[in-house]
């Protein structure tokens, strides 16, 4: 039997850490007393410097990982707690990180002279407004068209957030935005709309596509999301990805892809359950069947989605024409049973480890819900060989990160007009590949975001594959990405 690792100390992240400024008296166990305090309330000290000085006191500012908010307060009052030690001042490191927002713009170009202003702006500006009237493709080449990408979002689906409304929504846009930029150097500026209104949104969006190489949804809540995606694509000539989808789709893919290696099966052979029939999951199941899955059952908060079943909207009617050919109709721990993969985009804790031990012999465990996975990874590592989640503090990460600057990188620079399932597909091999077969083990199926060939393989096979989507044929799934 596994140890048992306490959720506490399990869960300690950088996202909640926080600088403590603490009064202690000169000499003593000042500082031993400190870092004893943190440990005994399940926290980390990460840093600890001695910001001033006197003769009767020092001033410490102490650096903390807790596991949550809460945590952080409980660390904070036990070291009150300290004889002669005083709480001057706490930081918390992720809100300070935000200050301002997380971006800026910067010019390409700097004015020095009145040539140069001349040239940049009046009367010299006329004459490119001109060239790009009479030709206008030329905005692509003459503008930061070419390298820009709008991040659209309502808020209405945030990351484990759900409606939290567009303002609230704009740090993790931003946070999006930073990440194009350091990842494939794609200028994202991030749009939060205020309605919900599809015909609003694929209006405003229409209205600002021409500055625009690309569109990126982002966190808008199903089902709307699929119509909006849809009315955008036939609408514009520049590619319409919905990141929630399709970036989810194709890490999913390349972790499947290698977590296969790994047991040893085929991805036409496997049998995979699903649980959640949202926009992920519908776009993860288009995914893995146009790359030859064939036997796959999906799970909703209804239990099996089956060709039978009453309430059945558009969306699940199509996943029960395209699944469970079987027509199993019992409940998701049932489907498990047998099963060679379990892949999870739904909630904390729908299943657990007797449900796992039902599963297939080398079974692999995809619990990717956010920030708690649908079963507890160290008990499902129990008896599935190959677990994955979408956290980064444990092994094998299944993050989009690792796919959308590279799908726009490639997008961008081939001046694709479109996004097809091939492209995915082809994405996603690119991803997996990045493991080398004498790297690949049960706890390193997926490179590290921070990998150096991560988004250049990623956007080259884009690149190929965009080349040539006006001629490839439809594959399963491929009209309704």
């Amino acid at each position: 039997m596994a140890d048992v690792i306490s959720p506490r100390t399990r869960a300690l992240s950088v996202a909640y850490s926080i600088t403590v400024r603490i009064l202690a008296p000169a000499g003593g166990q000042a500082v031993s007393q400190l870092t004893r305090t943190v440990e005994a309330a399940g926290g980390a000290v990460t840093a600890l410097d001695v910001s001033d000085s006197g003769q009767a006191q020092v001033q410490i500012d102490v650096t903390i990982g807790a596991s949550s908010t809460e945590h952080s307060a409980e660390v904070v009052e036990a070291l009150g707690q300290i004889e002669g030690v005083t709480v001057s001042r706490v930081s918390d490191r992720t809100f300070l990180m935000h200050l301002g927002g997380k971006l800026e713009t910067a010019p390409r170009h700097q004015i020095r002279t009145r040539d140069d202003l001349s040239m940049i702006y009046t009367p010299g500006v006329a004459r490119v407004c001109l060239a790009i009237a009479e030709n206008p493709e030329d905005a692509r080449r003459l503008t930061i068209k070419r390298n820009s990408v709008a991040v659209i979002t309502d808020g209405t689906a945030v990351l484990g957030l759900g409606d939290i409304g567009p303002k609230a929504a704009m740090p993790v846009m931003e946070g999006k935005a930073v990440l194009f930029k350091r990842f494939a150097d794609i200028d994202a500026w991030p749009l939060c709309l205020d309605t919900t209104d599809p015909d609003e949104i694929v209006s405003v969006v229409k209205a600002v596509a021409p500055g625009f190489a690309g569109i990126n949804l982002e966190d808008i809540s199903a089902p709307r999301c699929f119509e909006i995606e849809a009315r955008l694509r036939e609408a514009l000539d520049i590619p319409v990805f919905h990141d929630d989808q399709h970036g989810t789709a194709i890490v999913v893919l390349a972790a499947l892809y290698n977590a296969l290696r790994v047991v040893q099966k085929e991805l036409g052979d496997v049998r995979i359950v699903m649980s959640g029939a949202g926009a992920a999951g519908t776009a993860i199941l288009k995914v893995l069947l146009a790359a030859g899955a064939r036997h796959v059952v999906v799970a909703d908060i209804n239990g099996v989605v089956h060709r039978d079943r009453d309430g059945l909207n558009e969306n699940l009617r199509w996943i029960a024409e395209h699944t469970n050919a079987e027509g199993f109709t019992g409940t998701l721990k049932q489907a498990l049973a047998g099963a060679d993969v379990f892949v999870g985009v739904s909630a904390p804790g729908v299943i657990d480890a007797d449900d796992v031990a039902t599963m297939a012999d080398r079974s692999v465990v995809f619990a990717l819900a956010n920030p708690t996975p649908e079963i507890d990874p160290a008990e499902a590592s129990v008896h599935a060989e190959v677990v994955a989640t979408g956290r980064s503090d444990f092994p094998n990460q299944i993050n989009n990160v690792l796919a959308f600057p590279g799908v726009f990188r490639g997008l961008l620079d081939a001046r694709s007009h479109n996004i097809s399932m091939s492209l995915l597909i082809a994405a996603a091999r690119a991803l997996a590949g990045v493991v080398a077969d004498d790297q690949l083990n049960a706890s390193y199926i997926m490179p590290s975001v921070f990998h150096p060939d991560v988004h250049d393989h990623v956007a080259a096979a884009v690149r190929e594959a965009a080349g040539g989507a006006a001629e490839l044929p439809e594959v399963s799934g491929d009209a309704v990405l």
